[in-house]
């Protein structure tokens, strides 16, 4: 076998016995809650109200944060959907049962996880104008990301694959608008 198919191999050992603990974990009921409202934040409406809330506040530069922002969530998304369709990868959820989360995957394949990469591309660009929020946008890109585990979306490599891109989506987003 070659290099890189030793590491594949290796990764996917790893990812396979995290998720097969991830999947038999029984949280406690706020830890639960928490990763739902991650996720669901994920979906988008968590970004949204962050946008409407630095337009209304965000000083000169809210505009070009809010364009860049978009810019790097909208470039990964486009990312996102390639490479899912070119690794095409199962969920961890369709591997094995998950013993508590019942959420529905958004879509068929799990490499990259595409919330990690609107998550981080949102907040390093966001996070790049106004540094000031970056601590707060970093917690909720890290619950996103945790989410996706936590909830059987998403095997480990899946997602910070997703944080290194959608980290250099948003930073280039962000040199780009600046």
């Amino acid at each position: 076998m070659t290099l890189p198919g030793h590491m594949l191999e290796y990764i996917s050992t790893r990812d396979h016995r995290l998720m097969r603990r991830v999947h038999r974990w029984r949280p406690p009921g706020w830890f639960r809650f928490w990763m739902i409202l991650a996720t669901r934040g994920g979906d988008g409406w968590l970004w949204y109200a962050i946008s409407a809330l630095v337009v209304v506040f965000g000083g000169e530069n809210r505009y070009r944060a809010v364009v860049a922002a978009w810019a790097a969530c909208g470039a990964g998304a486009i990312l996102f959907l390639i490479l899912k369709n070119l690794t095409g990868r199962k969920r961890p959820n369709e591997i094995e049962p998950h013993c508590w989360a019942t959420l529905l995957p958004p879509d068929q394949f799990s490499f990259p996880s595409g919330h990690t990469i609107t998550a981080f591309a949102f907040t390093m660009a966001m996070g790049s104008f106004h540094p000031h929020l970056l601590g707060m946008l970093l917690f909720c890109a890290l619950s996103v990301a945790t989410s996706r585990i936590v909830l059987g979306m998403h095997f480990l490599s899946d997602v910070v694959a997703g944080a290194i891109i959608g980290t250099g989506l948003g930073y280039a987003s962000f040199l780009i608008f600046i």
